[in-house]
């Protein structure tokens, strides 16, 4: 697959973006590789739109198959639609080491965040074999299906799978369109009917490394190139569901309306509230959804998908009672019915001190001296935590921006982190 496609395959190509300028033929190869998938986005939306179950997804993948190949691993889609690439190493008997991220991206997201992983730990992998090394233990590149939220309410559907966590009822989850999430894995190449074998086996992985942008501004503000995260926080994400009474717009009475928008509106604001108790987590309203959605009638329903997070478990338990203190109080004096669902409650993650200690020496080895620093976004590195131990690398965000389409990491910054990367799998698998 060459760079851009001929016309009418629906993936648009755009082309602005500055030359790779890293110190090397090999910091401009691994920059360049995130330009290529950066090209195949979806037409009509904004920034660089490339969400998971789209036809452009899919394609995009082609590439991602093509690179892992050419850096001679040995390239697989298991049941989830997860790519594996495999390096065999020397001796098979040791678990495998593991690197990746994602390469989906939100609605009007950017180029960065989840590709720069998947590039880099591909690239680290072409650098073990330019020097004619072969691993002593195997490694997995890995670009996880779906880490973004989708249509159907959860995230990081691909490591939820091989973390034995992606359950007969997620599968079961149903789209605006009527798909259930079984449907869109097939059609993104997964067996879900195999789902249980995209499971790690127990012991199959010693270690995951994982390369991502930092989507905050802390390097950014010390001057730094690299951080070492030592925990990720716990994000808990609900469903609310608001019933009111479709009515005019014109001819109903102001004080006897449902209106379920309303009704939206306050708990949206209570949610902010939960979000600003004592500065230990964040809450958002991200999504809401309006049936029937006219200007000249009373909303009838709203559905509103609500998220916190923190890195204090207590805070997070706390605030699903709160939650649902609000969800049960604030509809009613409305004349409104609320009900609440959990889509997901994942706990903080603790990132291995012994993996982060290769990190921070790996980072130094190539003349960093790394932040050591939280992250407060969710990665595929939560579920993998379940198997084996993680850690992780931030790189910077220019003006912390992530998520839209002025998300950028310079080229050199992506080579230092590829840099740091190829140290710390020197040393756990070479």
């Amino acid at each position: 697959m060459g760079q851009g496609r001929p016309p009418g395959t629906g993936v648009v190509v755009r082309n602005w973006y500055p030359l790779p300028v890293a110190g090397s033929e090999a910091g401009g190869r691994v920059f360049a590789d995130l330009m290529r998938l950066a090209e195949m986005v979806e037409a009509g939306q904004p920034g660089w739109t490339r969400r998971v179950f789209s036809p452009e997804y899919l394609r995009s993948r082609e590439l991602i198959w093509e690179l892992m190949g050419s850096a001679g691993l040995e390239v697989r889609r298991d049941p989830a639609g997860n790519l594996i690439g495999t390096l065999p190493g020397t001796a098979p008997d040791q678990a495998a080491l593991i690197l990746g991220s994602h390469t989906d991206t939100v609605a009007g997201g950017g180029r960065f965040d989840g590709p720069c992983g998947v590039m880099a730990a591909i690239e680290a992998v072409r650098r073990i074999r330019e020097r004619g090394g072969r691993p002593r233990r195997t490694i997995w590149v890995v670009d996880f299906l779906g880490e973004e939220p989708n249509d159907f309410g959860i995230s990081c559907v691909g490591s939820r799978a091989a973390a034995g966590h992606l359950s007969p009822e997620h599968l079961r989850l149903v789209d605006g369109g009527g798909r259930t999430l079984a449907e869109a894995l097939a059609q993104m190449g997964g067996d879900p009917d195999r789902i249980a074998e995209a499971r790690w086996p127990k012991g199959a992985a010693s270690a995951y490394l994982e390369l991502h942008v930092e989507q905050g501004t802390r390097l950014e503000e010390a001057g730094r190139g690299l951080a070492v995260v030592t925990a990720i926080a716990g994000i808990h994400r609900a469903e609310i569901r608001l019933e009111g009474r479709a009515d005019h717009a014109g001819t109903a009475p102001m004080a006897g309306r449902s209106d379920a928008l309303l009704a939206a509106a306050e708990v949206s604001l209570e949610v902010e509230q939960l979000g600003l108790r004592g500065g230990l987590g964040v809450a958002t309203v991200g999504r809401l959804e309006l049936v029937p959605n006219s200007p000249n009638v009373v909303a009838e329903r709203a559905t509103l998908i609500a998220e916190y997070r923190s890195g204090d478990p207590s805070w997070l338990s706390a605030t699903d009672e709160l939650l649902q203190e609000v969800v049960s109080q604030v509809p009613s004096r409305r004349g409104v019915r609320g009900q609440l669902s959990w889509l997901s409650r994942e706990d903080p993650t603790l990132c291995a001190e012994e993996l982060s200690s290769v990190l921070l020496a790996s980072a130094r080895e190539i003349g960093e001296e790394p932040l050591q620093l939280a992250s407060w976004a969710g990665h595929d590195a939560v579920q993998v935590a379940a198997i084996c131990p993680v850690a992780m690398l931030f790189v910077p965000s220019r003006g912390g921006r992530s998520h839209c389409p002025e998300e950028w990491t310079d080229p050199q910054q992506v080579e230092v982190g590829t840099r740091a990367l190829a140290a710390a799998v020197t040393r756990l698998a070479v």
